[in-house]
This record gives C-alpha cells, structure tokens and sequence, in this order.
C-alpha cells in the first residue's frame, strides 16, 4: 500500500481502482496529465482541472499574484498509488501547505493487472508541480525529498527504458501492479521448497511479493526476462529516477523480496547511514526456485546495496530530473518506503500526549486504509507469526521488527459492493444531486433508517446479513489466496436502503478481519491496545465507529489527513540532515487529530461478538464445500 490510501473524491468519495482503465483509444501518453487535482489544506474542496491551459494559467496566476511563501524548511512527500500520483508539501511542524494529485494509466486483464513507468513519471512530475504552485513554494525552498508508492515490480533495461511485462507485448507496460495475481501457481511452487527465509514472511509467500511474479516472468515471458537490467520496487524506482543512484530500500527489498534485514545489524549505530552492500540475500533460496541468475553480478538486477530509509542518495536530484520536476538540482532525496510503510511512519508517534517510552510504541497498531488496509505493528523483539507478514527487522523504523497484516480487498471491495448493486445508479444520482459523496450518502441514510425504524444502534440492521470479504483472497492471518468472498442473506428487495444494510455488513466484514488480524498478533506476542488510522477510508466516520466499536480499541485519527504524504516527506527532512534519525523526525512532524472511542453501550459489544463467530465459521464453512468439490471433480 498497498497500498496505499486512496485518493478522495469530491467530499469523500474514494477512486476506485477499477476505474481509470486504458482504453484501446488512448494508445499513447504524450503530454503530463492534464486533470490536475488541488488540495490547499486537508479540508479544501477539490477541484478538477479539465485543459492544460488552465492548469499554466492557475500557475501563472499564483506566482504573479504575490512571491514565494516564507518557510525556513519546507518537506515534499511523493506517493504513487493504484490510480494517482499525488504530491504533498509540509513545513517544519508537519503541516501540510498544499497538494495535488494526477491519475495515472492502468490495465487489467483477469488477474494480470499492469501499468507504466513513464506514465507514472510524467504523472508525478504534474503533482509535483501543481502542488508547488498551489502552496506559492518555490524549488529553492524545498529542501528534502521522500518517495513512497505501491509494492508494484517495475523493469528496465540498460538504459533505463521500460521492458514489457505483459502478454501484449505493449512495451509500455512494464510494471506488475502489487494486486495482480497471475503468479499464484509461482507463489505455491516457491511455498513447497519450505525454504528458512519464509519464516520471515508468515510462513509462505504471497503472490503480490515479487519472487513470484519474477518467476512467472521467466516461465512465460523469456526475451522480456533476458532484456530486464534492473527489477526494482516501484518506490525504489523513483527514487532513482530521480538521482541515478540504484540502491535500494531495506523496505522494499525485506517486506517484498525476501532480503533479511537483520543481516545489517551491525550498521544500525553508525551516525551517518550509508549504502550498505547487499548482504541480506540469501542465494540457496533464488536457486531453489529456479532463479539462480538473479544472484549473479553481486546481485546487480535486484540490488547491489541497501539503504535504511531516509538515508541520502546519491548526489540528490540529478540535474535532469531537476528540471522534470521544476525543483533544484542537487535537493537531498531520502531512500524510499512502501507507500503502506509511510502511512505508518507519518502516523506512528500521532499522539494527544507525547510519550518518551520507548517501549510504548509496540502497543500500537497502523491502519493504512485505502483500495486494501495494511496493519502495521512494531516490537523489540522477534516474534514469528504465522500468516502474517514478517518480521522484518528496520523495515519501517530502525532497530524495531515490524509486523504486517493486511487486507488485499477493503475500499475496492467497497466500492465493488456498492457499484455492482441495482439500486447504485439511483444512489449515485441522489448524491450528485445533493452534491455529496455514496459513502456520505449511506451513512446519513443508515442514521435516519435508525431514528425511524427505532433500531437499538446502527450495527443492528445487518443481523440477517453477513459477509466474508474475502473477494480477492485472504492475505493475512490466514494467508489463503483462493479464498472467496461471501455474502449470506440476500433478497430481492432492490431498494436504496437494502444497499445500505449490505454496505454496512461490508464495513463490518472488513473490520472483522482486523479484529481477526489484531487478535492473532496479540496471541503471538503483540500486546496492542491502540489504533491510528490513515487513509482514504479513515475519513469516513462510520467505517471508523464500526472498527473502534468492533476491535474494542480507541482509534486516533492524525492531525494532517495526509498521512502517506507526510511519511514520505519524513524521509526527505531526515534525508536533508534537519534531524538525526527518522524516530526524531516522526516526533517532531507527527500531531494527533481526532479519538475515536468504542461505544460504551454492552449490546453493542454482545452484537458484534456474535457477528464475529459467525464471520469465522464463513471461512470454515467454504473449506469444507471446498474439500466436497475436490473429491467430486477428483
């Protein structure tokens, strides 16, 4: 995130992935996007910029109608999600002086989903810009820089141009978006060898981990695979497109390639990190599975040297890049993070009350929550838990393990529910019309369903409806990714308020999961007992109120909505040298915002709990349908 948060739409609407498809019109991408999004605060309304033209004139307007805003520091954050690019800046106390964003071009075809590298670039170069020019910030004044973007595998060649990964052909294609899922079977063959790294990844890999999906490329791509000079992390990409320096992020390489970070642990006290060559590799396990030339040249394809994030990278912005993005050439740049990872690290330390206990921050869990959710947890020690991710050692905050859920479905599930439903077009023309968003929309509806039809409490309408939400797999704890969605109690009623029950029975299926998700961690060794939430879906107030209620916990919502953004300039200030240490700098640039409590009434607490068994038994109950299928078709 992963994902990533999503990008809102108008007053809270979320973009889904499924939309911005690339038609077999639009065969060539060559301008920077037009449709520039704008955010001069977290609460500013949007606007849709819809001509080139306009977006100069707006940026000639700001220039010309007073000089550069004074700020001593000022932070740029870049995050590339599943369907835009966005820009943020922040001065020295984390305050977000404007944003924008650009959509980026992407394909789906079954399970093989894919996108572009130069697209992306040209789509980042815009935001960038945009938000330069809406927060009256000159380059001079920017003074670190931070990417952060989905865990998608990105190919290039020698010269750094991109080599295709699709059955198309299509050169410009040639990244293998995180969701994609075409590796399945690679995932399975990987899993069989029992290999010691996949402890470090719950017990076996995902097929949206990068091993997989660079297996399928060997197995069914061949002259793509002999062309490839360098297979990067789409975070890491950027990154060294922007300074020509290829090293590579402790992030990217432990959360997605299967690198151990705790090879480097003898790095972790000197004052001035540097690139650290390649050690974590573990060379048996690429040869195991049938991709033993990836370890060839002191691994020069996948990584020669490492990096913790923030660490500076090259020489900074190349000259060339400089100029792409209408900043100053030489401006320090910060090794990458996951976009999922930033949320965490622009959240993490977002408290009503500072706490100097060191130990304090382990009993805290990161939600990122946007198309997926990732569940972000920290701790001193090793644990192993199975069917979750990690640990994984300085992969998000130096010296402390990091555990990570994750949830592969949450806002696209949403807004597959709500879109695949008849009564979604009425729906859509009612919030148009009342100039608000669905998900708004649904809330208000569900609220005076309540009042009229005198419902104990909101959760309660669901009591005939259940669902299991696992529509693109379960990734953890269960770690199945053949697992299918449910819905249990459908009728035919094709009312607006019937919608609204299934959306509400979603929001509480995906925060079921969580609670799945937090209580196996706390069985393995966690000892969380808070939330911050961030992300597209964290601004809508009943998917918050339903998980607070649901996981028992209170949910501390960040000052700055922008979480990803701000993780992601965290890099750049500490990649400038303005603080010591990325811990330091999330200290000083994280603010807590609003508290979520659980409710308080004991019915509520009784409903869910018996909701939540029969959430379980959803999965038990396809196991066995799934075992009597096998032996009628054996």
């Amino acid at each position: 995130m992963n994902m990533k948060g999503k990008e809102m739409l108008g007053k809270g609407r979320t973009r889904s992935d499924t939309t911005p498809l690339l038609g077999k019109h639009k065969q060539q991408h060559q301008q920077p996007h037009p449709k520039i999004r704008f955010h001069s605060s977290p609460s500013a309304c949007s606007h849709s910029i819809s001509s080139p033209l306009f977006l100069e004139m707006a940026a000639a307007i700001s220039s010309a109608s007073s000089s550069p805003t004074s700020h001593c520091n000022v932070f740029l954050g870049v995050d590339v999600g599943t369907g835009s690019a966005r820009a943020g800046l922040f001065d020295e106390e984390g305050k977000l002086l404007g944003s924008a964003s650009s959509p980026i071009q992407i394909w789906k075809e079954g399970d093989c989903i894919e996108q572009s590298s130069t697209d992306i670039w040209y789509a980042v170069c815009s935001a960038v810009k945009a938000a330069c020019s809406l927060a009256n910030i000159d380059g001079e004044q920017v003074k670190g820089i931070g990417f952060a973007a989905t865990c998608s595998l990105v190919a290039v060649d020698a010269d750094g141009s991109p080599v295709t990964v699709s059955w198309s052909g299509d050169s410009r294609r040639n990244i293998i978006v995180w969701m994609d899922h075409r590796a399945v079977k690679q995932a399975e063959k990987i899993n069989s060898r029992n290999s010691p790294v996949l402890q470090y990844c719950g017990g076996s890999v995902s097929p949206e981990m990068q091993p997989p999906k660079l297996l399928w490329v060997k197995e069914n791509l061949q002259e793509s695979w002999s062309m490839v000079f360098r297979w990067m992390d789409l975070s890491d990409w950027l990154s060294y497109r922007a300074t020509a320096d290829d090293t590579r992020s402790l992030c990217t390489t432990v959360c997605k390639w299967t690198y151990l970070g705790h090879a480097h642990m003898q790095h972790i006290n000197e004052k001035d990190s540097r690139d650290m060559e390649a050690c974590g590799w573990d060379d048996d396990f690429w040869e195991e599975i049938g991709l033993g030339d990836l370890v060839e040249g002191h691994h020069a394809k996948i990584g020669r040297s490492v990096a913790f994030p923030g660490h500076a990278l090259g020489s900074g912005l190349t000259p060339t890049a400089a100029k792409e993005l209408g900043l100053v050439a030489g401006t320090p740049v910060g090794t990458s993070l996951i976009d999922a990872h930033a949320g965490g690290v622009g959240v993490m330390e977002s408290l009503p009350e500072k706490e100097n206990d060191n130990e304090a921050i382990c009993h805290r869990m990161v939600l990122v929550c946007g198309t997926s959710t990732c569940h972000m947890a920290v701790s001193r020690d090793k644990l192993f838990i199975p069917g979750v991710w990690g640990p994984f050692w300085s992969a998000m905050i130096p010296e402390y393990w990091l555990t990570e859920g994750g949830q592969s479905a949450t806002g696209a599930l949403l807004d597959y529910i709500i879109e695949s439903h008849v009564a979604s077009p009425r729906l859509a023309n009612h919030a148009a019309s009342q100039k608000t968003s669905l998900f708004q929309l649904l809330n208000s509806m569900l609220e005076s369903m309540m009042r009229e039809l005198q419902c104990p409490f909101i959760a309660a309408f669901t009591e005939d409806t259940h669902v299991l939400p696992d529509f693109h797999g379960n990734r953890s704890p269960i770690a199945d990714p053949k697992a299918k969605g449910v819905v249990f109690g459908l009728t035919l009623d094709p009312s607006e308020q019937q919608l609204a029950r299934l959306y509400l029975a979603t929001v509480q299926a995906i925060a079921y999961g969580t609670r799945h998700i937090v209580e196996h961690c706390n069985a393995n060794g966690h000892k969380i007992d808070t939330l911050l939430a961030c992300g597209g879906l964290s601004k809508n107030a009943l998917f918050i109120q339903e998980h607070a209620d649901i996981i028992g916990c209170p949910i501390i919502l960040p000052r700055e909505s922008e979480s990803v953004l701000l993780g992601a300039a965290i890099l750049g200030a500490v990649a400038a040298k303005k603080y010591t240490c990325l811990s330091e700098a999330m200290k000083a640039l994280n603010a807590a915002g609003q508290v979520i409590h659980p409710s308080t009434d004991s019915r509520v607490k009784k409903y869910h709990d018996a909701k939540y068994s029969i959430f379980r038994e959803l999965y038990q109950q396809q196991l066995s349908q799934r075992s009597i299928m096998a032996q009628a078709l054996a």
